[in-house]
């Protein structure tokens, strides 16, 4: 189970700090983590990486990035390769989320050649995707289809696989009150994955994110690889709580 989060631009460099001890402190002594049953992960902004992977990293916190350069290097002002990502010791590269279609203009061509990008370094893409309205579990299941070849199409026909991780966002679940229901992200999200393992890669994982938060994972547990939480995570005890959580789901013989 893929348990993380990612703080946006909501914590100073300080509080990130802050906020990565303690997750750190809570992996680390988990046992299903230590285990490898659970994988914690966090993605802050992009200066705080450093400290998170130094903090992170022993207790088993994964670190990744919100964004990254369709490009590895070069003339780019402002951005920041998968290359010097991967230097860093980030293990995930966010890509295609919502936020970065609607307020920053990427389309489906730029979430394409960044899904390369982090390919090509040996990053694991975590594409967001996920349909705009509301509807039937088969409508969303066949957009977030589309969505994934089209982001797949650049390392595709570069000859190009390696891991992968989706997290289906319903858009119009992002930012809400409370999550899609149970019956919804079941009915997407294991279509969804079987269509990746089979067509994409067996490894690869589907987790839900989309006011995602303590308390969902055992709804969906059977359909899901993981939760991608969202501001309810900002509370360290929350994130140990999901922990928990997860490795009660993956408990042998349960």
């Amino acid at each position: 189970m893929l348990i993380g989060t990612s703080l946006k631009m909501y914590f100073s460099h300080a509080r990130t700090v802050e906020w990565v001890t303690e997750a750190a402190r809570l992996a680390g002594r988990h046992p299903a983590v230590a285990d490898g049953r659970v994988v914690p992960f966090v993605i802050p902004q992009f200066p705080s990486i450093p400290a998170a992977v130094e903090i992170g990293g022993p207790a088993g916190l994964r670190v990744g990035a919100q964004d990254v350069a369709a490009e590895d290097a070069g003339a780019f002002t402002g951005e920041v390769s998968a290359a010097v990502l991967a230097e860093l010791g980030c293990r995930y590269a966010e890509v295609g989320h919502a936020e970065r279609r609607r307020l920053f203009g990427e389309t489906e061509e730029i979430v394409a050649a960044k899904v390369d990008a982090a390919l090509r370094n040996g990053l694991t893409p975590l594409l967001c995707l996920g349909e705009l309205e509301r509807g039937e579990p088969a409508a969303a299941v066949a957009e977030c289809v589309r969505q994934l070849d089209s982001a797949l199409g650049v390392a595709r026909s570069a000859g190009r696989g390696g891991d992968i991780v989706i997290a289906y966002e319903p858009v119009w679940a992002i930012g809400a009150a409370r999550p899609a229901g149970p019956d919804h992200i079941r009915g997407v999200c294991g279509p969804l994955r079987e269509h990746a393992r089979a067509r994409v890669s067996p490894s690869a994982r589907v987790i839900y994110g989309g006011s995602a938060g303590p308390g969902l994972l055992e709804a969906i547990g059977d359909s899901v690889d993981g939760l991608f939480l969202g501001r309810f995570a900002h509370d360290p005890a929350s994130f140990g709580s999901v922990l928990d959580e997860a490795a009660a789901l993956t408990r042998p013989g349960a």
